[in-house]
């Protein structure tokens, strides 16, 4: 027995079966024996999927204690315990420090952890049994133990375990939409003979794990297992692709550099200066506490519980627009999207196919209606819709031979119409639906004695059925005879079976060459139009074959054809039309045929006539370098493999696009989790792209995404609005600490009083922002600079401004306090700015309206959170466990009124800046 090795080649589809079987060394016959199969086993390997291991969830735990703000939070505590300790008091600021650094640690675990179950997804596509040959019988066996060279048999309803070349096919279809993106079921050919650069979906002739087969039966010889099946190969571009960080990890990571290293200067500052400036070294202790409490201070931590309750809001928002999102960070990444790959079938259209133009020799009509429901109308040229087509018999007997040379039916399912059946004959059905002719009691009137069924070789369908002279259907037969043959396929193949054509008087003329050409020309035209189409023609016998022959499909009388497509969606067009208003550019990545692509995308905006379009081909033979330079001009892919859409979503993300990809099948998975945002179809999709996206759309439709787009700008917005509150606030805290021992006072707040601030004054407000109304202009503007630093657009200056103000502010009421009432001075301070950030929050609402503008029930959450942290800041005062807790002494009426006096200054301050601003740019620019 020769000995047996894995073969290179990935061409199956070039070859013939007999050549297939003996590179495989097996017989279409017998299969593999037993010790072919264990030798195979050895060499090959099962066939399953392997998995790579990822991170250990310990490892994802203690990598959330690595953020720099933690580590200078954990230094604290650390610190702040020891001199409690030394000076004989419990160490509850340090107590309380390290249980922030647990609960922020705990969060960014619990949006980390989630394990990856794609592979798990993808698993669960092979089946656990299948039937094979093995010598010579016809057996089963587990699915993990075929190998190259086992010969399967197929059957309908099965699922198939292996990738195969086709041995033998009879009347086989099967659904390959989980591999191919592609809904209509694939009719396959054991004699076809294909060239190295067919795509995927047009390799007739192989059939691939995971898919399904719908009817017939076939017998395979498997080429294929494991890892090198198509299957396996998105396994392996699944488990390569790494997650990048999000905009907005970036941005806070960034934000945290920036704050440790401007804290850890201006501790240096203080310590150092204090020293130099006193030359006392006994003041070190007192200095390093001044320092503690700068550094808890600077430090927002608050932000994260914050951000994630935000995120959490923005997912609930965005499940009530019908998109369900499975990762936290993409709720704001969504905001940042400048590009949208989109799948054709099912988001941008309807995935139903319904027929839109009927053309025959002397009239075409334009139908109406969306999907599978009855109703529409017929249009001819510019005249006014019609609820019926015009009294023309060639149109008649055209829609007659449509829902009889048919076997799918139309049903209604509560609100919904439902196609059982084959799609496009099922558009067929709708379409005479449409002109009042229904099925069953035309089939009743005439009924089906004898059929030719549909076969990949012949590309046609035909059916005798009986006259039974029913008045209800006379003026619909294009002729009296007692029977009827029907014959519905390719045009090209129907056609050249046809010597006449029916007139529009109901009778037949002979098919001259102008009127072939004619009517070739117009199938043409169609076809480029991006149109599936079909053409039908009739025969009349005198009396019924025992059965239909090859031979009883000629001399047929032409009718005319049928334009079907997957209709776009009606509000996809507008979707289209608001992401180019936002600046944002929709591309489509299609697996269909490119002249059906460049269609639709025409009709829905996303390309103009003239426009570049690659197909998969083209792309296999370009380099990385030359798809960068494209992925810029070009709307429309067509033909794609998996490894193009992750290649193409690569090459934007090169060009510094924030991507968001759509799909359904197991072929897109690798881009969904290559992608920026991976979007899921959620009613089609499979479980491998859902476990492989960020956002699953609830009900497939395109137009979801967009005002998904929309939620995630209102929630980046939101936090850049939080976060000028919360960094404003604690540099005003930092600034205040700093200038008390310059001042030659004591530290004014301690580490436990500045969590309460960071918590609690800053932390519910901020929520309450979290909550703000979309700007009228939300989804008219481009997408900010993905890249752009959390402090563009004037942030940080706004920040490190407002800062300076609340020091100020405070820093005058130390002095005051200080000097009047040395008792309650520190208690002022830190109620002062409790109270100043109150003012802080209603002003930041907006940066161009007054707040006395803003509608102030547009967010009651906010007006509630100010009423009730200025309700717990008083509390805090007068409640004698937490007097004693943290620190602070009661204060009475004259105190508390200027504390609030104060503090008002800073709300006067942010909305003078509104007023003034506007007016010194436009004197600037005048």
């Amino acid at each position: 027995m020769t000995s047996f090795h894995p073969l290179p080649t990935t061409h199956w589809h070039t070859l013939q079966a007999e050549e297939c079987l003996m590179q495989l060394q097996s017989d279409r016959s017998t299969g593999l024996s037993t010790e072919q199969v264990k030798e195979r086993l050895q060499t090959c390997g099962a066939n399953e999927l392997q998995e790579t291991p990822g991170r250990p969830r310990w490892q994802i735990l203690l990598d959330q204690f690595t953020n720099i703000m933690l580590i200078m939070l954990i230094a604290v505590a650390v610190v702040s315990g020891f001199l409690d300790l030394k000076k004989g008091q419990f160490p509850k600021d340090a107590i309380a420090i390290f249980a922030i650094v647990i609960l922020n640690g705990v969060l960014g675990y619990l949006q980390e952890s989630r394990a990856e179950q794609a592979l798990a997804a993808l698993k669960r596509l092979t089946p656990l049994r299948v039937r094979a040959l093995r010598n010579g019988k016809e057996i089963e066996v587990e699915a993990q133990d075929l190998v190259p060279g086992d010969v399967m048999v197929l059957e309908a309803g099965m699922q198939i375990a292996a990738d195969g070349r086709l041995l033998q096919a009879a009347n086989l279809q099967i659904r390959e939409s989980a591999l191919t993106g592609e809904a209509e079921a694939v009719t396959k050919d054991a004699t076809a003979l294909l060239h190295e650069e067919d795509a995927l979906g047009d390799r007739t002739n192989l059939v691939f794990r995971g898919t399904e087969v719908v009817q017939g039966r076939g017998l395979v010889a498997v080429t294929n297992t494991g890892m090198q099946t198509e299957l396996g190969k998105i396994a392996t571009l699944l488990q390569a692709v790494e997650a990048e960080p999000t905009p907005l990890q970036t941005r806070m990571s960034q934000l945290g550099n920036v704050l440790v290293s401007g804290s850890l200067i201006l501790v240096a500052i203080v310590v150092l200066g204090g020293l130099l400036r006193t030359g006392d070294l006994s003041l070190f202790e007192q200095l390093l506490e001044v320092s503690l409490s700068m550094a808890v201070a600077v430090v927002p931590e608050g932000l994260p519980a914050v951000i994630t309750v935000t995120l959490a809001l923005g997912t609930q928002r965005m499940v009530r627009r019908k998109a369900l999102i499975r990762k936290l960070p993409a709720v704001e990444t969504l905001g940042s999207v400048t590009t949208i790959c989109s799948d054709k079938t099912g988001t941008l259209t309807q995935n139903k196919m319904v027929a839109q133009v009927l053309d025959t020799p002397y009239s075409t009509y334009r139908i109406t209606g969306d999907g599978y429901e009855p109703k529409g109308s017929f249009y001819r040229g510019d005249e006014t819709a019609q609820p019926l087509p015009p009294d023309a018999p060639e149109v008649s007997s055209l829609l007659l031979g449509s829902t009889l040379c048919n076997d799918a039916s139309l049903v209604q399912d509560g609100e919904h119409w439902i196609i059982l059946g084959d799609p496009t004959e099922g558009a067929l059905v709708v379409l005479a639906a449409k002109a009042g002719l229904e099925r069953s009691s035309l089939q009743k009137a005439l009924p089906r004695r004898v059929e030719l069924p549909f076969s990949a070789e012949r590309k046609r369908m035909s059916v005798l059925v009986e006259n039974l002279d029913s008045p209800s259907t006379q003026d619909l037969l294009p002729t009296q005879s007692p029977y009827v043959l029907f014959t519905k396929g390719s045009p090209e193949l129907v056609f050249e079976r046809c010597t006449a054509l029916q007139t529009n008087d109901k009778g037949t003329e002979p098919l001259s060459a102008e009127l072939r050409q004619q009517i070739l020309g117009e199938n043409d035209r169609l076809a480029k139009q991006g149109l599936r189409v079909l053409g039908l023609a009739y025969r009349p016998f005198e009396t019924q074959p025992d059965a239909l022959q090859d031979q009883d499909e000629q001399d047929l009388v032409w009718l005319g054809l049928v334009g079907i497509l997957d209709a776009p969606r009606p509000e996809a067009r507008k979707a289209v039309e608001r992401c180019r208003q936002a600046g944002i550019r929709a591309v489509m990545i299609t697996g269909d045929h490119p002249l059906t692509a460049q269609a639709i995308a025409q009709d829905l905006g996303i390309s103009q006539p003239g426009d570049p379009f690659l197909q998969g081909v083209q792309l296999e033979k370009m380099s990385n370098l030359d798809l960068d330079e494209q992925v810029e001009k070009v709307p429309v892919y067509a033909r794609v493999t998996p490894e193009h859409k992750l290649r193409i979503v690569q090459a934007l993300q090169r060009r510094h696009h924030i991507v968001a990809m759509t799909g359904d099948g197991v072929n897109d998975a690798p881009a969904l989790k290559q992608a920026d945002i991976g979007v899921a179809m959620g009613i089609t999709g499979t479980d491998v792209s859902k476990e492989a996206s960020d956002m699953v759309l609830l009900d497939d439709n395109f137009a979801t995404i967009v005002a998904a787009v929309e939620e995630g700008r209102v929630v980046y917005d939101n936090i850049r609005r939080f976060v000028k509150y919360i960094l404003g606030s604690n540099i005003g805290e930092v600034l205040t600490i700093a200038a008390a021992p310059l001042m030659g006072l004591d530290v004014p707040l301690t580490p436990l009083q500045i969590l309460w601030m960071n918590l609690v004054t800053d932390g519910l407000p901020a929520l309450a922002l979290a909550m703000e109304p979309p700007e009228p202009d939300v989804m008219k503007r481009s997408p900010y600079n993905p890249q752009e630093s959390i402090f563009a657009r004037g942030l940080g200056w706004y920040m490190v401004r407002t800062g300076l103000i609340f020091a100020i502010l405070t820093i005058a009421l130390m002095h005051w306090a200080n000097s009047n009432d040395p008792v309650h001075w520190k208690t002022m301070v830190f109620t002062t700015l409790c109270l100043a950030q109150m003012g802080h929050a209603l002003a930041v609402r907006s940066d161009s309206q007054l707040t006395i503008q803003l509608n102030p029930l547009s967010n009651p959450y906010l007006l509630g959170a100010v009423l009730l942290t200025t309700s717990l800041q008083i509390g805090l005062l007068y409640v004698p466990a937490l007097q004693t807790f943290f620190g602070v002494t009661p204060l009475n009426g004259l105190e508390l009124l200027i504390c609030f006096g104060f503090s008002a200054l800073m709300f006067v301050w942010i909305e003078m800046e509104k007023w003034v601003i506007p007016l010194f740019r436009k004197d600037k620019s005048e």
